[in-house]
């Protein structure tokens, strides 16, 4: 197992968490010389916060605690491609490298909707370009989000 799928995993166990805590099936790790330095789960429902999604929660908590915001040596690994609002929370802290499982095409087509390709379209338009994996453990982060999305509505 490469350190990439190791640490996606971890993100995926953080979307499965995020089910049984009471939100939405989203993980993401931030990673820094092959240490993860911080989690954190989908918020939205407990937080009572609809912009507490993973990747941007982490980045705010983060941030904050450590007073660090420039993250252009750290790598986010996400279950599932960041939103627009997350993704410009990247480009906000120069988040270095994007790892990601299932695309926001993905999700929105197990949601009938029309999706985009958030990343490419908020890093192709900004001054700032993190590296980008995509699709990595991509089945595996779909299977969660189409256990959860099956029984309920996106929030």
């Amino acid at each position: 197992m490469s350190q990439d799928e190791f640490f996606m995993k971890e993100a995926i166990k953080l979307s499965k968490l995020a089910v049984e805590h009471g939100n939405e099936p989203f993980g993401a790790i931030l990673v820094k010389d092959g240490e993860i330095v911080y989690s954190n789960e989908n918020q939205i429902y407990t937080a009572t916060d609809p912009t507490f999604h993973a990747e941007a929660g982490l980045l705010r908590r983060f941030c904050a605690e450590t007073h660090i915001t420039d993250l252009h040596e750290y790598t986010l690994y996400s279950s599932c491609e960041p939103c627009f609002m997350c993704c410009g929370a990247m480009v906000w802290t120069k988040v270095g490298r994007l790892v990601y499982g299932a695309s926001d095409m993905d999700l929105c087509s197990l949601l009938g909707e029309q999706g985009s390709h958030c990343s490419q379209i908020v890093f192709g338009n900004s001054p700032h370009k993190p590296d980008i994996k995509a699709g990595l453990l991509r089945e595996e982060s779909l299977s969660v989000l189409a256990s959860y999305f099956s029984r309920n509505t996106k929030g």
